[in-house]
Parts: structure tokens; sequence; C-alpha cells
């Protein structure tokens, strides 16, 4: 039988020198070789850090500027009495997870990782207090330390995280209250499974039973009330429970008689007091009623005189005086794009009217007709119209763009004074107020799959808008994120589309805002594909950032003023310092594995937003890239998507009609 060849020592320790001094010409190396040698001492684990730089193919580590910047070794079996404490040398890291393995002990001083924003350590034997140097970690988003062996009191310096968003930190034997827990962003909770006590803080209830249970001495919403708890010391708990009582027979029995006669006694200075208030008041009311009903009966009989005779009140809420003058102008008429006629003028005005919002083509309102039929009307103003002729023949190309994603056209009224669209309405509101509405505790945030389908959706609209005329070569002119609509089933509708063609040079719309390209925000009235293209680009980008167009940037050197800075700008020059989650909605951060998804959307986005024109791609490429991401299946005929052959109720007749 052969011998078992020896290990040379000479050899090994000529090996360790080598790995020694290739470390040396990365920064990050050396702590984590130090790391490895502790939670993986056989080599068996992390065979592929055997080389001199560790972003280059080393299992787990991702860098950035030739910085460590994510470590993920989960689920690998990795095993150490303590959390080596090399690893807070890594300076640059933002994401740290050793889930399911085997480490032990106490977590070492982190304060040195200012630059962390996900810490996930769950499923392991970590012990000892609440770890205090986390609450120096300013930027963290996420927070797991769930499924080990931690034990105290939550330190009250957890409040300072004000980014976080994820919280867990069950089945642990962390004890004492958690009334004073103030993290007002958090949307992932759980503190199940530990020994808890007192009050659930009011801002804390709205987290599910589940997030909250095996505490047995917890209390609030939403668990049972604290009153009902029992107040029987030899409870766990027990003295925490409120000592308010049902039952008057625990009154000291003196004090009673002195009480009433209190009560007594000042209830007869109060009925007098009530009964001169009351007489006052009636006198004050009395002269005021007959001062008004003088003024205004002269008022009233004035108008009666010129008054119809009518003595119920329409509701115009469109126009002090919707109709030309007769002797003037012809009056106008409501034309109905589908042919059917369904309601009158006078119907829209006698209609129950709500104000929808103000735009820069005019004012929409939510009409509900007297037959129960709901419809929104936009009211025009600041139009450039040459003439009745023109505007009809615009209305008529508009009213048979018919598409999914486009909201639908149905009317319209043109007199010389007044200008009014009737489309279909939209229950659910638009994507700017899904977006920036009610942001705080108690919001229902905008997952990132609806972000991704309202994407879509509203790229197809623009594509179909884009590719149904070509001789015209129609465009929208006017894209951004309260023009997307949303129906019943949560799909986008793209709104206002085609009305730039009338924009006058004092209008609103003309001025340069944050979705308008650089090339029309001098004058509105240059408008193009290219330039929807990168309006719709700046939409991506208010998807993916939670932020509006334009931006208040207090980051420029000065004298400290803010300036505003257009989001496109403000993206740029984070990506040009590192991709990070700093560009991304912090509401996004709660969902996992979605990190490619964000970066890839981002990238359409940023294409989009050239500022050269030329540089922007096609509407209907950007369909296919946001189909690809979205795992639709993509047809080889997607070049042709939407085109004026897939919609039978546009044809080139119709484009050459308004020509």
């Amino acid at each position: 039988m052969a011998a078992k060849p020896k290990r040379n020592p000479f050899l090994l320790l000529f090996i360790f020198l080598l790995h020694y001094a290739a470390a040396q010409n990365h920064p990050d190396a050396q702590p984590l070789l130090l790391f490895k040698s502790s939670a993986d001492p056989s080599n068996s684990i992390l065979t592929s850090w055997n080389s001199s730089d560790p972003c280059n193919s080393w299992v787990g580590v991702s860098c950035l500027h030739n910085r460590v910047t994510r470590l993920v070794l989960e689920n690998l079996n990795l095993q150490a009495t303590t959390l080596p404490s090399s690893l807070t040398s890594l300076t640059q890291l933002r994401v740290l997870s050793l889930k399911r393995n085997g480490f032990s002990g106490r977590i070492p001083d982190l304060s040195n990782l200012t630059s962390l924003k996900l810490l996930f350590i769950s499923h392991n034997r970590f012990s000892g207090e609440f770890p205090d140097s986390l609450n120096s970690l300013l930027k963290l988003y996420r927070l797991d330390l769930s499924y080990n062996n931690f034990s105290g009191i939550v330190p009250l310096g957890i409040n300072g995280l004000t980014h976080l968003l994820t919280l867990r930190l069950e089945e642990n034997g962390f004890t004492g209250p958690i009334s004073d827990l103030s993290l007002p962003n958090l949307q992932d909770f759980n503190v199940s499974g530990n020994g808890f006590t007192g009050e659930i803080p009011f801002s804390l209830s709205t987290f599910p039973t589940s997030s909250f249970s095996e505490n047995p001495s917890l209390c609030g919403p939403p668990l049972q009330k604290c009153n009902m708890v029992s107040s029987d010391p030899t409870r766990p708990g027990g003295a925490l429970a409120s000592p308010v009582s049902s039952s008057p027979t625990t009154m000291p029995a003196e004090t009673k008689p002195q009480m009433k006669s209190k009560n007594t006694h000042h209830g007869r200075i109060s009925s007098l007091a009530i009964i001169a208030i009351i007489l006052g008041d009636i006198l004050v009311l009395g002269l005021v009623s007959l001062l008004l009903y003088c003024y205004f009966f002269r008022s009233y009989s004035k108008m009666s005189g010129k008054s119809n005779g009518s003595t119920q009140a329409e509701k115009i809420v469109y126009s002090s005086s919707p109709y030309p003058n007769p002797g003037q102008y012809e009056r106008g008429k409501m034309v109905f794009l589908d042919g059917e006629r369904r309601f009158e003028l006078e119907d829209l005005l006698r209609a129950s009217a709500e104000m929808l919002g103000k735009g820069g083509f005019g004012t929409a309102y939510k009409a509900i007709l007297d037959d129960g039929n709901v419809v929104a009307v936009k009211r025009l103003k600041d139009l450039s119209v040459n003439g009745k002729k023109e505007f009809e023949q615009q209305m008529e190309v508009l009213g048979r763009l018919r598409h999914p994603n486009l909201v639908g056209f149905k009317a319209y009224y043109f007199a010389r004074d007044e200008k009014l669209l009737v489309y279909e309405y939209m229950p659910n509101g638009n994507l700017f107020w899904l977006l920036h509405g009610n942001r705080g505790p108690g919001r229902t945030p905008l997952d990132w799959t609806t972000r991704l389908k309202i994407a879509a959706g509203t790229a197809r609209g623009i594509s179909f808008i884009h590719n149904s005329c070509k001789s015209l070569k129609l465009i929208h002119g006017n894209i951004k994120s309260t023009n997307v609509l949303i129906d019943k089933t949560g799909n986008a509708k793209v709104s206002d589309f085609g009305l730039s063609v009338f924009i006058s040079p004092s209008s609103s719309v003309s001025k340069s805002n944050g979705y308008r390209a650089p090339e029309a925000a001098l004058d509105g009235r240059k408008l193009t594909q290219k330039s929807d293209i990168y309006s719709f680009g700046v939409l991506l980008l208010e998807l993916l950032t939670g932020k509006c167009p334009s931006i208040m940037d207090n980051t420029a050197p000065g004298s400290g003023y803010s300036s505003v800075i257009d989001l496109p700008r403000w993206v740029q020059s984070v990506v040009r310092e590192e991709w990070t989650a700093e560009v991304f909605d912090l509401e996004l951060m709660r969902y996992k594995d979605i990190e490619e998804e964000m970066v890839g959307l981002l990238q359409i986005a940023m294409a989009c937003t050239q500022a050269s024109p030329d540089q922007r791609p096609k509407i209907n490429y950007v369909v296919k890239m946001i189909d690809e991401l979205r795992g639709v299946e993509v047809s080889p005929a997607h070049d042709t998507l939407d085109s004026v052959s897939e919609s039978p109720s546009v044809s080139e007749d119709t484009c050459r009609a308004s020509e």
C-alpha cells in the first residue's frame, strides 16, 4: 500500500505568502481572506476565493469602482463562533447577507459600514443584546435579525433609522416594551416569538396580528385591548393591565356625597348661564336675519325680473354662458364620434359635476348625467384654432383612434367661446396620484408589477398613436403622469392625445416643464414623435424613482439654496457615481429579486431621455424592451405592433381627409 504523501509546510507557507502578496493589490481582498479563514477554514465552500482580485469571479462578491459593495453568502453552511470583525473594513459595502448559516456569538461593531443599506443575518445562532452599532447605520433600508438568539431590549436609538422599510426581529429572546418604537416608513415588520411587553404603538397597529403573535404580554390593536388583559400580577405582564375598573364600588364611599354636592352647585350656575346665552343668541340671530333679508330681497327682486321664470337652477359648471350670442354667432352642437347620440349639451349642463383637475389644455370634470351614465368632460382653453373646419377635422382623426390603452373619445362641442371634449370616465384616477399622493403611514405603495404593467400599457398607447396615421405622423404632445389614467382593471390608458396641434404661444403647455424634450423646451409647438419618446422616458424615471419630473436639488455647492433640476439630469448625476438603490423609490426596496428588472427599465428610460433626438429609440422598440423585461413573449412581427393594418377603425382615408 502506497504511503500517504506528506504535506510540505514550506510549500503551504509559500502559497499563503503568494495569496497575501496578491491581496495587497486590492484594498478589500485581505479582509475577505481573513473572513474566509474563519468561516471556511477547510477551503471546501469558498473555493473560488483564490485569486488576487475579489471582483473577478469570487462567489457572492460584487464590486463597483474596484470596491466590494455586495457580499451575499446565503445557505452555505459557513461556520464561525463569532462574525469575523475583518468585514468591518469593507467600508463601501451596501449589501451584507449571511442568511441560513452557522454563525454564532455576538455581532462585532459595524459602525464603519456607513454605506450599508441591506443587512440580512437571519437563521443563524447569533446571541447577545441588540447591536448598538446598527443605530449608526443611517442608510439602512432593510434589517433582518430574525431566527437567532438575541436578547434584551430594543434600544430607542433605532428610531434614528428613518429610512428603514423592513425590521424583522421574530423568533429571538427580546424583551421590554415597544411602545416608543417610531419608524414611520416601515412596510415589513415582525416581532413575533419574543418576550415583548406593554402596549403596541398606534403607528404599528396597522400591521397584521401575525407580526406580534407569541408575545403574551403585548396588548392593543391588532391584539386584544389592553384593558381586557388580566390584572393578575402572577400572570406575565399582568401588572401592565389598564387600571380602569367597570365597577364604581371601588370608589371610596366618603367621597361620593362631596362630589354630588359640588356637581349640583355647578349645575345651577350652568343652567342660568345657558338660558342667558340662548336668549342672547336668539336676539342677535334675529337682528342679523332681518338685515340679511332686507339686503337680499332687494337683489333677488332685481334678478327675478330678468329671469325666464324657471324655478329650478341648472348646474352650469363648465361656463357661465356656454352658448354664443345667437344674434352674432351660430349656436354649437354636440358631435358624437361613434354616431350614437346619447345626450345633448343641456344634459351636460344639468349634470351633477365634480372638478377632477386643471391641466395645460383646460379643466376636466366628472359629470353624472340624469340617466346615471358618468363621463369626463374637458373644457378647453387657450387654443389656437384657425376655424371650425380645422377643429372638426382633427377631432375626426382623434375620434377614430380606438385602442385598449387610449381613453375613449366620445364627443365634442364647438362654439366660438366654448369647446368641450367628452371622454369615457376612468374611476381609478391617474398615475401621478398613485405615485405621489398620500405618501406616509397608511399609504398603499404602488408595487413593482403594477408599475411595469402601467409602463407597458402607456408605451403601447403611445405606439398606437405614432403608427396610426403614417402620413400625418401623429404625436401625443403632452405625455405626463397626470395624463396616464387607470381603468377598473388596473390598465393604463393615455389621455389628452393629439391636442398639441392647437397649442397657442401663450399656453402653459408650451412652456418648459420636467417632461419637455430639450429641443421643444423653448417652443412647445416644435413637437415630434421623438419629443414624445423623451417625455415617456421621464415618465419611466418617475415610476422608478418616485420623484416628480422637476425636483429640488440641495446638493449643489454655494450659498445653501436649493435649485430645481429636471429628473433625467438628477438620475444621470447619481448613475455617474454608482448604480445603487439611491436612484430607486424607497417603496420598491421591500420587493426582492427585482434589481435586474429595475436596472433594465432604468436603462430604457435613459435611452429615451438622450439629449439628441436621433439617439432616442422608436416607440415600437421601447414596447419590445419593456415586454422582454416583463417576460412577455415577443412575436417576430413586433416591429409592426399596433400599426394601421391592425386597427380597422383607422384608415389612411381619414388621415388624408385632414391634410
